[in-house]
This record gives C-alpha cells, sequence and structure tokens, in this order.
C-alpha cells in the first residue's frame, strides 16, 4: 500500500477551511448590507414620519415658500432637495444621483432673486427665526460649493457672483463660522465684484425685472437691521485683527479701505434707523470717530442729536487714553455747535478745560443773547474767572457771581429760613441729656474729664459760621441784622475773647463765612476787627476778607488790597499774620489763576536763607504751596509746579517731618487735577526725592530717616498721579492704588492712607465704579491695617459728598465707635461729609448721640460739633458737592478744597485738633446753594414756574423720549435739589434756555403754547 503525502492532505483542508470561512464572510456581509439597507429604510421611513408630522404643522403658506426655495436651489445648485424621492433611494443605495442638467445664467439670476426677495423682506425685522432662513439651512453647504463654482467674466456671470456673495453673507450670519467673518468675508467680496461689473452693459443685457435699485455698496441695509449689527461686529474684530496680526496702522486709512467703505454705508443707515449708539460703536471700534461730523447732511438733526452727545458724553467716562477722551468730547461738542445748541457746548468745553480764549470764541459765537447770559450763570457756578466783556458789564457780574448773594437771601427768604441760628439750636442739648451710657475717660489715653471750654467754644465758632454761612448776620458776632452799633460791637468782643490764640483768629475769620459772597457789607462789618491791637483777631480779619471773597470777583478786588502787604517779601508782619493772610489769598483767588498773586506767595515757597524759625517758615511755606494749588488748580502751571518741586528738593529730612509738609505735596498735585498724562514728567522728578541725601550718605544710622523720605516720596507720587486722574474712572490706576496697600505697614504708612483717598478720587461721579470701590474698601476694613483703614471713612466721605446713602451712613457709624481714636474721629467727620447741607435727620440723631457717648473727649466732641455744623450748614441751602450740571462737570476748587482738608484729617492731632483748625474755612470754596432759581428774560426777576423735581434716571442709549425722572413731586420754584435729582418743567407754557434745570435758569414765552379753552378743560 502506498504511503499518504500528509503535506497535500494538510495544505487540501486549509483551502477547504478558508473557503467555507470565505463564503461565511460573503454570507455575513450581505446579511449586514441587507440589515443596513432597512435601517436606512427604517430611518428615511422615520424621517419621512417627522417630516410628515413638520409638514402637517405648516401652513399652506410655508409649504408654498419651502418649495419655491428647494426649486431655486435645485436650479442654481442642479441638485434635487432633500427629501424628494430620488434622493431618497439614492441615499439608500449609496448611490450619487445625476445632477440636473445646469440652467441658464438668467434662469439663475432669476432663481437668486427670488431667494433674495423672499430673504430681504424676512429679515427686515427679525423679531423670531425667518422662515426662509430655516428652510435654506439644509442647502447652506451647497449653495457656498455654487457659489466657489462660479466663473465666468461675461455681465451677467460676473452680477450672478455679486449677488451670490451677497446671499451667502447673509446666510453666514447665523450658519457660517463667526471666528473666521465669512459673512464680512462674502460682503467684501460682493464690493469687490459690483466694482468690476460694467453697469451700463448690463442694463442692455438683463431684464429690467432683474434688476434692483441698489445694487452695490448700498444695499446693506435692505437686508435688515440685524445683518447690519451682524455685519458691524465682524468689522470691528477683522480691523482689531489686522492692526494686532497683520501690524497695520490705524492711522493710516489705506490698510482698512474696503472696512471703511463699509463704515461709511452703516453709520448712515443707523443714524436714520434710531439706532446711534451702535453708530457711535462701530465708529469708535474702527478708531474714526470724526467722521460722524462729516455725515450726509440732515443725517444730524433735532430729532437725534441728543442721543447721540449723550452717548457720547457718557462714553467719554470709559476713554482710558487721553487722546480718544479728547476726541469723543471734541465730536460731541461739534454735534451741538453744529444744531445751535451753544449750553450745552459750552459745558463740554468746560469738561475738556478750554482756555480763556476758546471760552471768549464761544461766547461771541453764540447769537442768541439769553442763550449767551444763561452760559455766563454756567461760568459762574463752576467759578470760572473770565472778564468776557468791556462792554456789557451784566454778563461780567453774573460770570462774576455779583448776584449769588441776593439770590441767595431771597431764596432764604421764601423758604423761611432767615432767622439765626445759635449752637445750641443745632446741638440740642436738652434732646442728649437722657442718662444714657458715657464713653469713660480712662478708655481713651489722655482722656480728661472734662472738655476745655475754650475748645467748646471754638467748635461753636465753626457750628456758627457754618450753619450761618451766607446769611449776613449770625447771635454771636454780628447779633441780628444790625450790624454798627455799640452794642454789637460789645457782643463781638465779649465772644471774641472767650476763644484763646488762634481760637480768636477762626472766631474772628468766622465773619467772612457768615457774610459770604456779600463783599461790599462784609468788607464793612469786617474792617474794624483789622486795626485791633489783637494780632490773633487782626489776623482773624484778614482771613475773613479772603473767605468772604470766595467765588466772587469784585472790581475793588479787596482781598490782594487788603491782605499784600501781610505776605509781601520783607513784611513785618507776625508769623500768624502772615500764615491766615496767605490762607485768605488761596481761598479769594481759587481757580483764579492770578499771576499777581502768584508773585507774592512765590517768595515765600523758596527756601528761606535767613536764620528764622524753621518751624514757622515751614508752615509759612506748606500754607503758600496749598494756596498756590487751589489758584493755579488743573491748569499745570509751570511757574507754580517749578517753585513746589524746587522747594521739595531743597528740603532736608526735618522739614519734610513737618506736621504740614504734606500740603506741600497736596499743593502740588491739585496744579495737575485732571490733566491725566500730564503728569508724568513730573511723577519722575518726584521720585528723586530724598535720593540724594540717601546717596551721599551710606550711616545705618540714618536707614529710618531714609525709609522716611522714601515714604513720603511715595505720598507725593500717588497724591500728584490721583489728582492727575480725578473723576477718570481709570481702572489701571485703581488697581496701582489697590497695590499699594497690599504691604502690612503699621507705621510711615501715609502713601497707602493717600492711595486709598486716591482710589475715591478717581472712581467718584460714576455710579458702577463707586459701587466697586465700596466693595473694595469693605475689604481693606477687614484685612489692612490700622493706617489704611483710618483713610476709609475720608474716602467713603469723598464718594458721597451731600448724599448721605444708607448704607454708608450705617458704615461710619459702626466705625465712629471703633476703639482706635484716630479711626472713630475720621468716621465722625465722614459723617459731616457726606450728610452736608441735608439737615439729614438721621445723621443728626446718630451725632446727637456721639456727643454723649464721647462727652468727656475733647477731640471727639470737637469732630462731633464740626460735622454738625456740616450737616446743617447753610441751614440746608448749601451743598459741597463739586460735581454740578446734571453730574457731568466737576468745579476744580470745590473739589481741591475737601481734597485738602481729608488730608489735613490723616494727621488730625497736629493740625485741625491743633493750631491750624482755620484751614476748614477752605470749606467754603466748596459751598454752593443747591437751589433751581426761575427767572424772566432780565436775569433778575424771579419767575415762579412749576416743576417736576424726582429721581435721575439714567436714558443714555434708549431710543425715543424715555422718562427722565422717577417719583418725582410737583413745585413751585425755587425748590432745592438733592445730588441725585432732577429737575423738568410741569408747564407746556414757557421754555428753559438752558437744557439742564440747576442754578439760576432764564425762561422764555413758549410761542406754540395754545391755553386750553374752557370746553377742553
Amino acid at each position: 500500500m502506498a504511503p499518504v503525502d500528509r503535506k497535500d492532505e494538510s495544505k487540501e483542508a486549509v483551502d477547504i477551511t478558508m473557503e467555507a470561512t470565505s463564503n461565511e464572510k460573503k454570507d455575513d456581509t450581505k446579511s449586514n448590507n441587507n440589515n443596513n439597507i432597512k435601517k436606512k429604510q427604517k430611518a428615511l421611513s422615520s424621517n419621512k414620519d417627522l417630516e410628515d408630522d413638520n409638514a402637517a404643522a405648516m401652513s399652506e403658506e410655508d409649504k408654498a415658500l419651502k418649495e419655491r426655495l428647494e426649486t431655486c436651489v435645485t436650479t442654481l445648485t442642479g441638485k434635487k432637495p432633500i427629501g424628494s424621492d430620488d434622493e431618497k433611494e439614492a441615499a439608500v443605495r449609496e448611490e450619487v444621483m445625476d445632477p440636473v442638467p445646469a440652467a441658464e445664467p438668467l434662469i439663475q439670476l432669476k432663481a437668486l432673486q427670488m431667494i433674495t426677495t423672499e430673504l430681504r423682506s424676512a429679515t427686515s425685522s427679525m423679531t423670531s427665526v425667518p422662515k426662509p432662513l430655516k428652510f435654506l439651512r439644509p442647502y447652506y453647504d451647497d449653495l457656498v460649493q455654487f457659489g466657489k463654482g462660479l466663473e465666468g467674466s461675461s455681465p451677467v456671470d460676473v452680477l450672478l457672483q455679486a449677488r451670490m456673495s451677497d446671499v451667502l453673507s447673509v446666510l453666514s450670519m447665523t450658519f457660517g463660522d463667526s471666528e473666521k467673518r465669512e459673512s464680512l468675508s462674502y460682503k467684501l467680496n460682493a464690493f469687490k465684484t459690483y466694482e468690476s461689473l460694467p453697469h451700463d452693459e448690463i442694463k442692455t443685457i438683463v431684464p429690467k425685472e432683474l434688476m434692483y435699485e441698489n445694487d452695490g455698496d448700498d444695499n446693506l441695509g435692505c437686508w435688515g437691521h440685524e445683518y447690519v449689527r451682524s455685519l458691524a461686529g465682524e468689522i470691528g474684530a477683522e480691523y482689531n485683527h489686522r492692526i494686532t496680526v497683520d501690524g497695520a496702522d490705524p492711522d493710516d486709512d489705506a490698510p482698512f479701505s474696503d472696512l471703511l467703505r463699509m463704515v461709511d454705508s452703516i453709520v448712515p443707515f443707523h443714524i436714520t434707523h434710531n439706532a446711534e449708539a451702535e453708530a457711535v460703536d462701530l465708529l469708535l471700534e474702527v478708531q474714526r470717530l470724526k467722521k460722524l461730523l462729516d455725515l450726509p447732511a440732515g443725517s444730524i438733526d433735532e430729532g437725534n442729536y441728543k442721543r447721540i452727545c449723550l452717548y457720547l458724553i457718557k462714553a467719554a467716562d470709559f476713554m482710558a487714553d487721553p487722546d480718544d477722551l479728547h476726541e469723543v468730547l471734541n465730536v460731541a461738542y461739534h454735534v451741538f455747535i453744529s444744531q445751535g445748541q451753544y449750553f450745552d457746548a459750552m459745558r463740554i468745553a468746560l469738561r475738556m478745560n478750554f482756555d480763556e480764549e476758546e471760552l471768549k470764541k464761544l461766547l461771541n459765537d453764540c447769537p442768541d443773547e439769553l442763550l449767551k447770559k444763561q452760559m455766563c450763570f454756567l461760568l459762574g457756578r463752576h467759578r470760572v474767572n473770565l472778564d468776557y466783556s468791556e462792554e456789557d458789564e451784566t454778563l461780567n457780574d453774573i460770570i462774576s457771581n455779583v448776584q449769588l448773594s441776593e439770590q441767595f437771601l431771597s431764596l432764604a427768604r421764601d423758604l423761611d429760613v432767615m432767622e439765626a441760628k445759635t449752637p445750641e439750636d443745632i446741638y440740642k442739648s436738652h434732646l442728649a441729656e437722657t442718662g444714657g451710657f458715657v464713653r469713660n475717660s480712662h478708655r481713651r489715653d489722655g482722656g480728661s474729664s472734662h472738655v476745655d471750654s475754650a475748645r467748646a467754644n471754638l467748635a461753636s465758632t465753626f457750628v456758627n459760621a457754618f450753619v450761618n454761612a451766607g446769611f449776613g448776620h449770625d447771635k454771636l458776632m454780628t447779633d441780628g441784622e444790625g450790624s454798627d452799633n455799640a452794642d454789637n460791637n460789645n457782643n463781638n468782643a465779649e465772644w471774641l475773647y472767650k476763644n484763646k490764640d488762634h481760637g480768636m483768629l477762626s472766631a474772628a475769620a468766622s465773619l467772612g463765612s457768615i457774610l459770604l459772597w456779600n463783599v461790599e457789607e462784609g468788607l464793612t462789618q469786617i474792617d474794624k476787627f483789622l486795626y485791633s491791637s489783637e494780632d490773633y483777631v487782626k489776623a482773624g480779619a484778614a482771613l475773613a476778607v479772603g473767605v468772604l471773597s470766595s467765588g466772587v470777583r469784585n472790581d475793588a478786588d479787596p482781598a490782594l488790597a487788603l491782605l499784600q502787604e501781610h505776605v509781601e517779601d520783607g513784611t513785618s508782619s507776625s508769623h500768624v499774620m502772615k500764615c491766615a493772610a496767605i490762607t485768605g489769598l488761596g481761598i479769594a483767588y481759587a481757580g483764579a489763576e492770578r499771576a499777581d498773586v502768584t508773585d507774592l506767595l512765590v517768595p515765600i515757597i523758596e527756601k528761606s536763607e535767613t536764620g528764622g524759625n524753621e518751624k514757622n517758615d515751614m508752615l509759612e511755606t506748606a500754607l503758600a504751596c496749598l494756596a498756590l494749588g487751589m489758584i493755579h488748580i488743573g491748569s499745570a502751571d509751570d511757574v507754580a509746579a517749578t517753585v513746589i518741586l524746587q522747594r521739595l528738593m531743597e528740603s532736608s529730612e526735618a522739614e519734610l517731618s513737618h506736621s504740614h509738609a504734606r500740603l506741600i505735596f497736596v499743593g502740588l498735585g491739585l496744579l495737575f487735577m485732571g490733566k491725566l498724562d500730564q503728569c508724568d514728567a513730573m511723577l519722575e522728578a518726584i521720585s528723586t526725592i530724598g535720593q540724594q541725601e540717601a546717596d551721599d550718605d551710606d550711616d545705618n544710622a540714618n536707614a529710618d530717616t531714609d525709609v522716611k523720605t522714601k515714604n513720603w516720596s511715595k505720598y507725593g507720587s500717588i497724591v500728584l498721579e490721583s489728582c492727575a486722574y480725578a473723576r477718570s474712572g481709570n481702572v489701571l490706576k485703581v488697581q496701582k492704588m489697590l497695590h499699594e496697600c497690599t504691604e502690612h505697614l503699621t507705621e510711615d504708612a501715609e502713601n497707602q492712607a493717600a492711595a486709598v483717598i486716591g482710589i475715591s478720587l478717581i472712581a467718584m461721579g460714576e455710579s458702577v465704579g463707586v459701587d466697586m470701590t465700596v466693595r473694595a474698601f469693605d475689604h481693606l476694613l477687614h484685612y489692612c491695617e490700622l493706617p489704611i483703614k483710618r483713610a476709609v471713612p475720608l474716602a467713603l466721605a469723598l464718594l458721597y459728598l451731600s448724599n448721605p446713602e444708607f448704607s454708608v451712613i450705617d458704615t461710619l457709624s459702626r466705625l465712629s465707635h471703633d476703639p482706635d481714636e484716630e479711626l472713630s474721629q475720621n468716621a465722625i467727620m465722614g459723617l459731616g461729609f457726606i450728610s452736608a447741607g441735608t439737615n439729614n435727620s438721621r445723621v443728626a440723631g446718630l451725632l446727637r448721640q456721639l456727643s454723649e457717648f464721647y462727652s468727656k473727649d475733647a477731640g471727639h466732641i470737637f469732630c462731633v460739633r464740626i460735622a454738625q455744623a456740616l450737616l446743617h450748614m447753610g441751614k440746608g441751602l448749601l451743598t459741597i458737592n463739586p460735581i454740578h450740571s446734571d453730574r457731568m462737570l466737576t468745579s476744580y476748587p470745590a473739589l481741591g478744597s475737601i481734597f485738602s482738608i481729608l488730608h489735613l484729617c490723616l494727621d488730625m492731632k497736629t493740625s485741625l485738633l491743633d493750631k491750624t483748625h482755620y484751614l476748614l474755612y477752605y470749606l467754603t470754596c466748596a459751598m454752593s446753594p443747591r437751589m433751581l432759581i426761575t427767572v424772566d428774560e432780565e436775569g433778575s426777576t424771579w419767575k415762579p414756574v412749576t416743576v417736576r423735581v424726582g429721581q435721575a434716571v439714567e436714558t443714555v442709549g434708549q431710543a425715543g423720549k424715555p422718562k427722565t425722572i422717577t417719583g418725582f413731586q410737583t413745585h413751585t420754584t425755587p425748590v432745592l435739589l438733592g445730588v441725585k435729582e432732577r429737575a423738568e418743567l410741569g408747564t407746556e407754557e414757557v421754555l428753559s434756555v438752558a437744557s439742564v434745570l440747576e442754578g439760576i435758569v432764564i425762561l422764555k414765552e413758549n410761542p406754540d403754547y395754545e391755553p386750553e379753552s374752557e370746553e377742553q378743560k
């Protein structure tokens, strides 16, 4: 028997196995294919059921629209619509359909026109998703491919390409990739294609019914507001991309010519469709705001200029760059001028710190005499030193506030508050004697068992001076209406001599506050004290002359005439007389920028080479720097800045350690108030203070001295920078100030205290910034050291001047009971500042409780009395808030005076609680009547009308005519206005010349007014 070949047998077995496996795979594949087909059929069946349900839900009109659009897409792309029987069968068998034969270009153009018509009619008002967009969504990719494949150079082909790009641009608004800015890309391509289109030739080829009137640049608006808005957003993104990535120069128009061409079409569209805010936003995005002034005639009219300018003014608050800020305000200024709104243009001019010649030019350009007079009232309220006209003294008198005293007294008579109040009327001691808890003297270091009577009388002097400010009489110094009788003289002398030394100075100076703004009568009463044998009384009278003239300019210039001899170089006047005269000049000429007054103060500031009393010399120098800063506040005057800086450079450590040396830095900061980056060079110079001494002396024994010098250098830098960015809301500067507070210091932390006040100075006046700042202060109170905590009450007060918010009152009330002496004193002073001139009953009750609580602490009770004096200042008719004209303008003399007092409060023991309490009279620079008086066309006679007074409502960016006040009450003028209140006329019989009802407002008859007939009534 033959042997078996095992190899062949094995091979045969393998072949049989592989064949069997292959057959099994084929069977499985066939089975899987059948299953997939069944699944797809089932899915299509399910989709068909869903489509049937959707179709059943659609109206006949929607079905017809869907079919029309699908037919148009088929005509364009050559593909059958999704959901047709052929398409479903091809999907099941995974085959590609045969394309529909390509249509003629004119037929495609007709189909595209139908799609365009449906899209334009649906997207003009996009309150919901437009149905054409919904129905075209499945075909977006096909349309994109069709658009990319369009070729040909014939006019019809070019027109088809351009219109296809338009349609794709609209569809990309919802279906495209926003990051790639596809919508903008298609639109830019459409613009280029339209440019290459032979317009004359196309009219002869394309039927008239297929042509649009607005093919090209002007067809943006016909696609609807939402499309234009979306396109504007992509333009801004593309503009930034070309600058940051492509390195294009933003000042050159060439790299952005295509974008700017679209901007020129979009902006007029927004303006004419009540979307002024969006137009301004787009121009700000592309840094071409001046194009707003080049719009076609009639684009900006009396119906929309207010909304445009209001948005520009509010947008200016968020401009970090000084050049951008200037451009925004400058555009608003020219829009107001173009509409003949010279009063509003004057408000912008004051916001931009126009110089004297520019203000005169604006007044000269105004054709309306009434409007010019109203502008002068605004200049007077803003404390602008402007000698406008040599011919018309009436306008000069208005700017000089000559009528201010008369109008204020008329207001007081109308409100029946002329009767003089005594300090006891304010203290209400009979209400405080309740036997309640009294703070024990042992709880305070150095607390005395009784308050010194001289200190109590000094406090009463300030209470009397502030409460009766501007009324011309009181019961301590003038004794009623009379001023020249013998009994009155005896009364004056009696009260004067109830004070000691510097207390006598403040008592005599109180006459200036009582007779505030009434220069002629005031000088008569003050004159006799100038010849007193008592040096302090003479000094007080000199200060009274300056206080009396605060905010008022007189032809005779009495303040300079009477005080000049006491501050001239080589004068024999005593130290106290010199200090009082310097302070008087600073108060009288705050904001005046008088060169002759500067020449008097400069020699005092320059370092004395004589061997006099160095301590006295330094006080005179500090007061002179403060006065010079007040006189040239916000001017960045080179002479004044150089003199003060030179004095700082030459000062020794002993001089910088003087209790009032901080006033030198404050004076320097005031010069640059609101000047933004103009302070940069001065900041560099201040940072070098003390470096020379540190370099020359390496002795370790002087290490502490070097630290103090560096801290004062930091203090000066922070004061200067915070003043320069006052009310700017600059977030980066606020962060820098907060960074200063991160270091935990328990002493020599003047720079940190200044930073806290600086935060408020930068953020004040803007509601969102104020709220964020208050939240930041809460963190500082929780986590920071005492030097920072002590400054927080003062910073809160700066944010809410004459604006007693409940939450802030509650915070300050809590801090007023703090165990730390300085913190509680600052909190008490803060209560006075936030309630100044409001007669707020809640604060009055808190201060009465504090007067009982601190009855045995001389320093605290003095602070309580000053706070009470501020609370009832002017018997409730005055305010110290520097922001006015509907919270748009800031009076720098007012802000500077408050800022100076707050910095003195950082070291109250050696200033206000010591011998320089008379510096409190700087507050008269901030005092202003919070009144609304309506006068006739002559500007002097009252014309009472009904007005509605309510809480101001922010209307920026709102279309139409929204309500500007809420919760209003109707009054008859004159009325008092709070910080957050706004007034509007309650009758149509008269028209206001001013757009803002504050201060003195001129009324004129309404020529279109028709009184109601008896039947209508």
